[in-house]
Protein backbone atom coordinates (compact mmCIF):
# COMPACT_ATOMS: atom_id res chain seq x y z
CA UNK A 1 0.00 0.00 0.00
CA UNK A 2 0.98 2.97 -0.77
CA UNK A 3 0.08 7.25 -0.67
CA UNK A 4 -1.75 6.77 -3.67
CA UNK A 5 -2.36 3.14 -4.01
CA UNK A 6 -2.95 -0.15 -3.07
CA UNK A 7 -0.86 -3.23 -4.44
CA UNK A 8 -2.37 -7.55 -4.16
CA UNK A 9 -0.94 -8.33 -6.97
CA UNK A 10 0.98 -11.15 -7.77
CA UNK A 11 2.72 -12.32 -4.52
CA UNK A 12 0.67 -9.71 -2.38
CA UNK A 13 -2.55 -11.62 -3.72
CA UNK A 14 -4.35 -12.01 -0.33
CA UNK A 15 -7.47 -13.32 -1.03
CA UNK A 16 -5.66 -16.20 -3.38
CA UNK A 17 -3.98 -17.18 -0.61
CA UNK A 18 -6.72 -17.46 2.28
CA UNK A 19 -8.77 -19.44 -0.50
CA UNK A 20 -5.29 -21.80 -0.64
CA UNK A 21 -5.38 -22.11 2.81
CA UNK A 22 -9.52 -22.64 2.45
CA UNK A 23 -8.91 -25.22 -0.43
CA UNK A 24 -6.10 -27.07 2.32
CA UNK A 25 -8.47 -27.75 4.70
CA UNK A 26 -6.69 -25.35 7.11
CA UNK A 27 -7.19 -22.41 9.36
CA UNK A 28 -5.65 -19.11 9.56
CA UNK A 29 -4.53 -16.07 11.86
CA UNK A 30 -4.66 -13.12 9.58
CA UNK A 31 -2.15 -10.64 11.17
CA UNK A 32 -3.14 -7.26 9.98
CA UNK A 33 -0.89 -5.35 12.44
CA UNK A 34 0.13 -3.19 10.56
CA UNK A 35 3.25 -3.37 12.08
CA UNK A 36 4.02 -7.46 12.29
CA UNK A 37 7.57 -7.88 13.10
CA UNK A 38 8.58 -11.34 11.32
CA UNK A 39 11.72 -9.85 10.92
CA UNK A 40 10.90 -7.95 7.97
CA UNK A 41 12.02 -4.18 6.59
CA UNK A 42 10.29 -2.13 9.35
CA UNK A 43 8.07 -4.67 10.73
CA UNK A 44 5.77 -4.40 7.56
CA UNK A 45 5.24 -0.45 8.10
CA UNK A 46 5.83 0.86 4.80
CA UNK A 47 9.08 3.38 4.41
CA UNK A 48 7.15 6.33 3.28
CA UNK A 49 5.04 6.28 6.25
CA UNK A 50 8.10 7.53 8.04
CA UNK A 51 8.37 10.54 6.07
CA UNK A 52 4.93 11.96 6.56
CA UNK A 53 5.25 14.92 8.48
CA UNK A 54 5.14 14.23 12.40
CA UNK A 55 4.97 10.68 12.26
CA UNK A 56 6.00 8.68 15.48
CA UNK A 57 5.53 4.86 15.11
CA UNK A 58 3.78 2.86 16.81
CA UNK A 59 2.21 5.43 19.69
CA UNK A 60 -1.07 7.52 20.14
CA UNK A 61 -0.03 9.95 16.88
CA UNK A 62 -2.22 11.25 15.06
CA UNK A 63 -0.85 10.61 11.27
CA UNK A 64 -0.01 7.01 12.49
CA UNK A 65 -3.20 6.19 14.00
CA UNK A 66 -4.73 7.69 10.78
CA UNK A 67 -2.96 5.63 8.20
CA UNK A 68 -3.22 2.31 10.30
CA UNK A 69 -7.20 2.87 10.57
CA UNK A 70 -7.44 3.12 7.25
CA UNK A 71 -4.89 0.24 6.23
CA UNK A 72 -6.78 -2.15 8.40
CA UNK A 73 -10.20 -0.82 7.19
CA UNK A 74 -8.97 -1.26 3.80
CA UNK A 75 -8.03 -5.07 4.75
CA UNK A 76 -11.07 -5.90 6.68
CA UNK A 77 -13.47 -4.84 3.82
CA UNK A 78 -11.64 -6.50 1.40
CA UNK A 79 -12.13 -10.05 3.65
CA UNK A 80 -16.14 -9.22 3.82
CA UNK A 81 -16.24 -8.23 0.27
CA UNK A 82 -14.80 -11.96 -0.09
CA UNK A 83 -17.44 -13.45 2.22
CA UNK A 84 -13.89 -14.97 4.02
CA UNK A 85 -15.10 -14.32 8.06
CA UNK A 86 -16.44 -16.97 10.09
CA UNK A 87 -19.42 -14.54 10.67
CA UNK A 88 -19.65 -15.03 7.05
CA UNK A 89 -20.16 -18.66 7.26
CA UNK A 90 -16.21 -19.39 6.27
CA UNK A 91 -14.50 -21.94 8.79
CA UNK A 92 -11.13 -21.56 7.86
CA UNK A 93 -11.61 -17.86 9.56
CA UNK A 94 -9.77 -18.14 13.09
CA UNK A 95 -8.84 -14.45 15.32
CA UNK A 96 -7.76 -11.28 13.41
CA UNK A 97 -4.51 -10.12 15.27
CA UNK A 98 -3.80 -6.05 15.72
CA UNK A 99 -0.30 -4.77 16.67
CA UNK A 100 2.56 -7.12 17.46
CA UNK A 101 4.09 -7.94 20.47
CA UNK A 102 3.75 -4.49 21.62
CA UNK A 103 3.86 -4.88 25.59
CA UNK A 104 7.86 -5.42 25.94
CA UNK A 105 8.10 -2.19 23.88
CA UNK A 106 5.29 -0.07 25.70
CA UNK A 107 7.34 1.18 28.95
CA UNK A 108 9.42 2.48 26.35
CA UNK A 109 7.20 5.03 24.19
CA UNK A 110 6.10 6.85 27.06
CA UNK A 111 2.98 8.68 28.01
CA UNK A 112 1.60 7.70 24.42
CA UNK A 113 1.86 4.13 24.77
CA UNK A 114 -1.19 3.04 26.49
CA UNK A 115 -3.51 5.02 24.77
CA UNK A 116 -2.14 3.70 21.39
CA UNK A 117 -3.39 -0.48 22.93
CA UNK A 118 -6.41 0.88 23.74
CA UNK A 119 -7.15 3.07 20.76
CA UNK A 120 -5.69 0.06 18.55
CA UNK A 121 -8.33 -2.69 20.40
CA UNK A 122 -11.28 0.20 19.75
CA UNK A 123 -9.79 0.42 16.30
CA UNK A 124 -10.44 -3.15 15.74
CA UNK A 125 -14.04 -4.10 17.51
CA UNK A 126 -15.46 -1.57 15.56
CA UNK A 127 -14.64 -3.07 12.24
CA UNK A 128 -17.66 -5.73 13.30
CA UNK A 129 -16.37 -8.75 11.88
CA UNK A 130 -17.76 -11.11 14.07
CA UNK A 131 -14.70 -12.98 14.88
CA UNK A 132 -11.86 -12.40 17.58
CA UNK A 133 -9.35 -10.08 17.81
CA UNK A 134 -6.22 -10.55 19.16
CA UNK A 135 -2.91 -9.38 20.96
CA UNK A 136 0.06 -11.07 20.83
CA UNK A 137 2.26 -10.21 24.00
CA UNK A 138 0.16 -7.78 25.53
CA UNK A 139 -0.78 -8.42 29.15
CA UNK A 140 -3.18 -5.23 29.38
CA UNK A 141 -5.25 -6.06 26.24
CA UNK A 142 -8.52 -4.46 27.09
CA UNK A 143 -11.68 -6.23 26.66
CA UNK A 144 -12.74 -8.06 24.77
CA UNK A 145 -9.56 -8.46 22.90
CA UNK A 146 -7.84 -11.45 23.64
CA UNK A 147 -3.94 -11.31 25.10
CA UNK A 148 -1.72 -14.73 23.74
CA UNK A 149 1.66 -16.15 24.22
CA UNK A 150 4.47 -15.88 22.13
CA UNK A 151 7.73 -18.14 23.02
CA UNK A 152 9.23 -21.26 23.34
CA UNK A 153 7.24 -22.41 26.40
CA UNK A 154 3.02 -21.44 27.09
CA UNK A 155 2.81 -23.90 29.58
CA UNK A 156 2.58 -21.21 32.48
CA UNK A 157 0.95 -18.16 30.32
CA UNK A 158 -2.47 -17.24 31.91
CA UNK A 159 -4.99 -14.85 29.74
CA UNK A 160 -5.65 -11.90 31.94
CA UNK A 161 -9.11 -12.55 31.89
CA UNK A 162 -10.77 -15.49 33.20
CA UNK A 163 -13.14 -15.72 30.31
CA UNK A 164 -10.61 -15.44 27.79
CA UNK A 165 -9.03 -18.55 25.80
CA UNK A 166 -5.50 -19.83 26.38
CA UNK A 167 -3.67 -18.92 22.76
CA UNK A 168 -0.40 -19.45 22.03
CA UNK A 169 -0.16 -17.57 18.81
CA UNK A 170 3.93 -18.20 17.97
CA UNK A 171 5.50 -21.50 19.09
CA UNK A 172 9.11 -21.25 17.79
CA UNK A 173 10.37 -24.41 16.23
CA UNK A 174 13.67 -22.79 15.75
CA UNK A 175 14.53 -19.41 15.20
CA UNK A 176 15.55 -16.91 12.58
CA UNK A 177 19.14 -16.20 11.45
CA UNK A 178 21.27 -13.11 11.56
CA UNK A 179 24.41 -12.67 9.31
CA UNK A 180 27.33 -14.22 10.85
CA UNK A 181 25.52 -16.30 13.53
CA UNK A 182 25.26 -19.39 14.08
CA UNK A 183 22.46 -21.71 12.35
CA UNK A 184 19.68 -22.06 14.82
CA UNK A 185 18.04 -25.81 16.16
CA UNK A 186 15.79 -26.57 18.95
CA UNK A 187 15.43 -30.43 19.16
CA UNK A 188 11.92 -32.13 18.23
CA UNK A 189 11.56 -33.37 21.55
CA UNK A 190 11.41 -30.06 23.41
CA UNK A 191 9.50 -28.54 20.73
CA UNK A 192 7.27 -31.55 21.30
CA UNK A 193 7.57 -31.23 25.27
CA UNK A 194 6.11 -27.66 25.13
CA UNK A 195 3.25 -28.43 22.83
CA UNK A 196 1.89 -31.22 25.50
CA UNK A 197 2.77 -29.47 28.56
CA UNK A 198 0.69 -26.47 26.80
CA UNK A 199 -2.11 -28.91 26.36
CA UNK A 200 -2.27 -30.42 29.41
CA UNK A 201 -2.24 -27.41 31.23
CA UNK A 202 -5.50 -25.96 29.31
CA UNK A 203 -4.34 -24.53 26.37
CA UNK A 204 -6.60 -23.68 23.58
CA UNK A 205 -4.79 -23.11 20.49
CA UNK A 206 -1.51 -23.72 19.76
CA UNK A 207 0.14 -22.27 16.46
CA UNK A 208 3.63 -22.96 14.88
CA UNK A 209 5.89 -19.52 13.77
CA UNK A 210 6.95 -21.06 11.87
CA UNK A 211 5.68 -24.61 10.53
CA UNK A 212 6.61 -23.66 6.76
CA UNK A 213 9.73 -21.99 6.37
CA UNK A 214 10.48 -19.45 3.34
CA UNK A 215 12.24 -17.14 1.87
CA UNK A 216 12.32 -13.39 2.61
CA UNK A 217 12.74 -11.76 -1.29
CA UNK A 218 14.02 -8.97 -2.66
CA UNK A 219 15.00 -6.10 0.05
CA UNK A 220 11.80 -7.67 2.26
CA UNK A 221 14.47 -9.01 5.12
CA UNK A 222 14.73 -6.72 8.09
CA UNK A 223 16.20 -6.89 11.43
CA UNK A 224 18.71 -5.89 10.44
CA UNK A 225 21.25 -8.15 9.20
CA UNK A 226 18.40 -11.12 8.71
CA UNK A 227 19.16 -13.40 5.90
CA UNK A 228 16.77 -13.59 3.27
CA UNK A 229 16.82 -17.19 4.10
CA UNK A 230 13.70 -17.23 6.61
CA UNK A 231 14.45 -21.35 6.75
CA UNK A 232 13.33 -21.12 11.08
CA UNK A 233 14.64 -24.94 10.85
CA UNK A 234 10.78 -25.54 10.36
CA UNK A 235 9.57 -28.77 10.62
CA UNK A 236 9.01 -28.26 6.67
CA UNK A 237 11.69 -26.56 5.66
CA UNK A 238 12.50 -23.59 2.72
CA UNK A 239 12.33 -25.86 0.22
CA UNK A 240 9.27 -27.10 1.18
CA UNK A 241 10.91 -30.47 2.07
CA UNK A 242 9.84 -32.02 5.58
CA UNK A 243 12.56 -32.28 7.88
CA UNK A 244 12.91 -34.95 9.84
CA UNK A 245 12.59 -36.12 12.65
CA UNK A 246 10.89 -32.97 13.78
CA UNK A 247 7.99 -33.29 11.34
CA UNK A 248 7.35 -36.85 11.74
CA UNK A 249 7.29 -36.44 15.54
CA UNK A 250 5.24 -33.72 15.61
CA UNK A 251 2.40 -35.58 13.50
CA UNK A 252 2.79 -38.42 16.22
CA UNK A 253 2.29 -36.04 18.77
CA UNK A 254 -1.06 -34.34 16.97
CA UNK A 255 -2.27 -37.32 16.41
CA UNK A 256 -1.74 -38.68 20.21
CA UNK A 257 -3.31 -35.36 21.22
CA UNK A 258 -6.57 -35.78 18.87
CA UNK A 259 -7.23 -38.65 20.53
CA UNK A 260 -7.90 -37.12 23.84
CA UNK A 261 -9.66 -34.15 21.86
CA UNK A 262 -12.86 -35.16 23.28
CA UNK A 263 -12.31 -35.06 27.29
CA UNK A 264 -9.51 -31.96 26.48
CA UNK A 265 -12.92 -30.16 24.85
CA UNK A 266 -15.83 -31.38 27.30
CA UNK A 267 -13.67 -31.12 31.04
CA UNK A 268 -11.35 -29.14 33.35
CA UNK A 269 -7.83 -30.53 34.23
CA UNK A 270 -7.49 -32.24 37.56
CA UNK A 271 -3.73 -31.48 38.70
CA UNK A 272 -2.18 -34.33 40.98
CA UNK A 273 1.69 -34.44 42.15
CA UNK A 274 3.55 -37.55 41.15
CA UNK A 275 7.08 -36.37 42.64
CA UNK A 276 9.37 -33.39 42.99
CA UNK A 277 9.21 -32.69 39.32
CA UNK A 278 6.50 -35.05 38.00
CA UNK A 279 2.69 -33.96 37.96
CA UNK A 280 -0.32 -35.35 36.39
CA UNK A 281 -3.27 -33.43 34.79
CA UNK A 282 -6.62 -35.44 34.40
CA UNK A 283 -9.28 -34.59 31.82
CA UNK A 284 -12.50 -36.60 33.10
CA UNK A 285 -15.91 -35.58 31.12
CA UNK A 286 -18.00 -37.10 34.04
CA UNK A 287 -19.02 -39.75 31.43
CA UNK A 288 -16.34 -42.62 32.67
CA UNK A 289 -14.23 -41.20 29.72
CA UNK A 290 -10.88 -39.61 30.59
CA UNK A 291 -7.46 -38.58 29.73
CA UNK A 292 -4.17 -37.96 31.35
CA UNK A 293 -1.20 -36.10 30.72
CA UNK A 294 2.12 -37.34 32.53
CA UNK A 295 4.59 -34.63 32.74
CA UNK A 296 8.82 -35.36 34.27
CA UNK A 297 9.63 -31.64 34.41
CA UNK A 298 13.51 -32.67 35.66
CA UNK A 299 15.53 -32.12 33.04
CA UNK A 300 18.31 -34.39 33.66
CA UNK A 301 16.74 -37.29 35.04
CA UNK A 302 14.64 -40.24 34.62
CA UNK A 303 11.56 -40.95 36.85
CA UNK A 304 9.10 -44.01 37.42
CA UNK A 305 5.84 -42.43 38.68
CA UNK A 306 2.54 -44.37 40.51
CA UNK A 307 -0.62 -43.16 38.72
CA UNK A 308 -4.02 -44.54 39.01
CA UNK A 309 -2.28 -47.64 40.57
CA UNK A 310 -0.05 -48.11 37.58
CA UNK A 311 3.51 -47.55 37.13
CA UNK A 312 4.98 -45.16 34.55
CA UNK A 313 8.49 -44.86 33.59
CA UNK A 314 9.00 -40.94 32.48
CA UNK A 315 12.10 -39.97 30.34
CA UNK A 316 13.82 -36.43 31.43
CA UNK A 317 11.68 -33.13 30.25
CA UNK A 318 9.02 -35.86 28.96
CA UNK A 319 5.03 -36.14 28.75
CA UNK A 320 3.28 -39.41 28.44
CA UNK A 321 0.08 -39.26 26.80
CA UNK A 322 -2.77 -41.44 28.17
CA UNK A 323 -6.01 -40.85 25.97
CA UNK A 324 -7.63 -42.83 27.83
CA UNK A 325 -5.91 -42.69 31.09
CA UNK A 326 -4.21 -46.16 31.24
CA UNK A 327 -2.29 -46.33 27.95
CA UNK A 328 0.75 -44.14 26.70
CA UNK A 329 0.12 -43.82 23.12
CA UNK A 330 2.65 -41.10 22.97
CA UNK A 331 6.28 -39.98 25.19
CA UNK A 332 7.93 -36.67 23.45
CA UNK A 333 11.05 -37.59 24.66
CA UNK A 334 10.59 -40.72 22.46
CA UNK A 335 11.39 -40.13 18.53
CA UNK A 336 10.26 -42.76 16.33
CA UNK A 337 10.06 -40.94 13.23
CA UNK A 338 13.05 -41.81 10.74
CA UNK A 339 15.85 -38.91 10.76
CA UNK A 340 16.97 -37.32 7.55
CA UNK A 341 19.77 -34.57 6.48
CA UNK A 342 19.09 -32.60 3.66
CA UNK A 343 22.62 -31.83 2.18
CA UNK A 344 23.22 -29.36 -0.50
CA UNK A 345 25.58 -30.88 -3.17
CA UNK A 346 27.74 -29.12 -6.24
CA UNK A 347 25.32 -29.41 -9.37
CA UNK A 348 25.57 -27.96 -13.11
CA UNK A 349 22.26 -26.37 -13.56
CA UNK A 350 21.47 -24.93 -17.09
CA UNK A 351 19.34 -22.18 -17.51
CA UNK A 352 15.50 -23.03 -19.08
CA UNK A 353 14.86 -21.60 -22.24
CA UNK A 354 11.39 -21.73 -21.01
CA UNK A 355 9.45 -19.24 -19.21
CA UNK A 356 6.05 -18.42 -18.03
CA UNK A 357 6.02 -14.90 -19.06
CA UNK A 358 6.44 -13.95 -22.76
CA UNK A 359 9.64 -12.16 -24.17
CA UNK A 360 11.92 -13.53 -21.27
CA UNK A 361 14.92 -15.30 -22.31
CA UNK A 362 16.79 -17.78 -20.72
CA UNK A 363 18.85 -16.87 -17.26
CA UNK A 364 21.90 -14.97 -17.59
CA UNK A 365 24.78 -13.29 -15.35
CA UNK A 366 25.90 -9.89 -16.54
CA UNK A 367 29.26 -8.77 -14.40
CA UNK A 368 29.41 -5.03 -14.31
CA UNK A 369 32.77 -3.09 -13.54
CA UNK A 370 31.75 0.21 -11.26
CA UNK A 371 34.20 3.06 -10.68
CA UNK A 372 34.49 3.33 -6.65
CA UNK A 373 32.69 6.70 -5.51
CA UNK A 374 30.99 9.18 -7.65
CA UNK A 375 31.68 9.77 -11.23
CA UNK A 376 29.79 12.28 -13.72
CA UNK A 377 27.02 14.76 -12.18
CA UNK A 378 26.65 14.34 -8.40
CA UNK A 379 23.27 14.00 -7.04
CA UNK A 380 24.05 16.84 -4.54
CA UNK A 381 27.02 18.07 -3.13
CA UNK A 382 26.81 19.10 0.95
CA UNK A 383 29.91 19.98 3.14
CA UNK A 384 29.29 17.33 6.44
CA UNK A 385 27.65 13.57 6.40
CA UNK A 386 24.24 12.73 5.52
CA UNK A 387 22.10 9.97 7.19
CA UNK A 388 22.13 6.96 4.58
CA UNK A 389 18.29 6.11 5.61
CA UNK A 390 17.36 9.61 5.39
CA UNK A 391 18.77 10.49 1.73
CA UNK A 392 17.89 7.29 0.19
CA UNK A 393 14.38 7.15 1.76
CA UNK A 394 15.64 3.25 1.75
CA UNK A 395 15.11 2.87 -1.95
CA UNK A 396 18.64 1.04 -2.07
CA UNK A 397 20.83 -0.40 0.27
CA UNK A 398 24.04 1.81 -1.03
CA UNK A 399 24.86 5.36 -1.03
CA UNK A 400 28.32 6.97 -1.73
CA UNK A 401 30.04 9.46 0.26
CA UNK A 402 33.22 11.13 -1.41
CA UNK A 403 35.42 13.50 -0.52
CA UNK A 404 39.25 14.67 -1.18
CA UNK A 405 42.18 15.97 1.05
CA UNK A 406 45.36 17.27 -0.23
CA UNK A 407 48.96 15.94 0.48
CA UNK A 408 51.85 18.97 0.72
CA UNK A 409 54.91 16.50 -0.36
CA UNK A 410 56.57 18.01 2.40
CA UNK A 411 54.14 15.89 4.98
CA UNK A 412 56.54 13.49 7.14
CA UNK A 413 55.07 10.67 6.89
CA UNK A 414 56.11 10.54 2.92
CA UNK A 415 59.27 10.85 3.96
CA UNK A 416 59.23 8.44 6.47
CA UNK A 417 57.07 5.45 4.61
CA UNK A 418 54.07 6.01 6.81
CA UNK A 419 50.69 5.23 6.46
CA UNK A 420 48.24 7.69 8.11
CA UNK A 421 45.53 5.52 10.06
CA UNK A 422 41.39 6.12 8.48
CA UNK A 423 38.94 5.54 11.37
CA UNK A 424 35.26 5.70 10.87
CA UNK A 425 32.64 5.64 12.94
CA UNK A 426 28.99 4.16 11.84
CA UNK A 427 25.86 3.40 13.12
CA UNK A 428 25.43 0.68 10.40
CA UNK A 429 25.25 -1.15 8.46
CA UNK A 430 28.64 -2.15 6.77
CA UNK A 431 30.70 -0.09 4.69
CA UNK A 432 34.13 -0.46 1.75
CA UNK A 433 36.86 2.24 1.73
CA UNK A 434 38.66 3.30 -0.88
CA UNK A 435 41.42 5.88 -1.29
CA UNK A 436 42.31 6.92 -4.80
CA UNK A 437 39.84 4.35 -6.05
CA UNK A 438 41.71 1.41 -4.20
CA UNK A 439 39.70 -0.52 -1.72
CA UNK A 440 41.73 -0.01 1.85
CA UNK A 441 39.74 -1.87 3.53
CA UNK A 442 35.85 -3.32 4.77
CA UNK A 443 34.10 -2.96 8.48
CA UNK A 444 30.66 -4.43 9.15
CA UNK A 445 28.28 -4.62 12.42
CA UNK A 446 26.58 -7.69 13.17
CA UNK A 447 22.99 -9.04 14.54
CA UNK A 448 23.87 -8.27 17.82
CA UNK A 449 25.31 -5.01 17.63
CA UNK A 450 24.63 -3.03 14.27
CA UNK A 451 26.83 -0.06 15.00
CA UNK A 452 30.79 -0.43 14.37
CA UNK A 453 34.03 1.74 14.45
CA UNK A 454 37.37 0.90 12.62
CA UNK A 455 40.49 2.07 11.97
CA UNK A 456 42.76 1.28 9.10
CA UNK A 457 45.94 2.46 7.84
CA UNK A 458 45.74 3.64 4.46
CA UNK A 459 47.90 4.42 1.51
CA UNK A 460 48.36 8.05 0.46
CA UNK A 461 50.27 10.23 -1.71
CA UNK A 462 51.38 13.54 -2.61
CA UNK A 463 48.67 16.20 -4.35
CA UNK A 464 44.90 15.26 -4.67
CA UNK A 465 43.36 12.23 -2.36
CA UNK A 466 39.86 10.70 -3.58
CA UNK A 467 38.69 9.25 -0.57
CA UNK A 468 34.70 7.33 -1.13
CA UNK A 469 32.83 5.21 1.41
CA UNK A 470 30.28 3.29 0.25
CA UNK A 471 27.50 2.98 2.76
CA UNK A 472 25.54 -0.09 2.69
CA UNK A 473 22.24 -1.43 4.93
CA UNK A 474 21.33 -4.42 5.56
CA UNK A 475 17.69 -4.38 6.01
CA UNK A 476 16.10 -2.25 8.74
CA UNK A 477 14.69 -2.40 12.08
CA UNK A 478 11.80 -4.45 12.10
Amino acid sequence: MSLLQENFEGRYDLVKFIKIVQQAGMYMILRIGPFVAAEWNYGGIPVWLHYVPGTVFRTDNGPFKHYMQKFMTVIVNLMKQEKLFASQGVRSSWPRQVENEYGGYEKFNGEGAKPFVERSARMAVSQNIGVPWIMCQQDDAPDPVIDTCNSFYCDQFTPNSPNKPKIWTENWPGRFKGFGGRDPHRPAEDIAFSVARFFQKGGSLQNYYMYHGGTNFGRTAGGPFMTTSYDYEAPIDEYGLPRLPKWGHLKELHRAIKLCENELLNSEPTALILGPYQEADVYDDGSGSCAAFLANMDNKTDANVVFMNVSYHLPAWSVSILPDCKNVVHNTAKVGSQASVVEMIPEELKPSVASPRKGLKALKWDIFVENAGIWGVPDFTIDGFMDHVNTTKDATDYLWYTTSIFVDEKEEFLKKGGRPVLRIESKGHALHAFVNHELQASASGNASNWNFAFENPVSLKAGKNEIALLSMTVGQKA
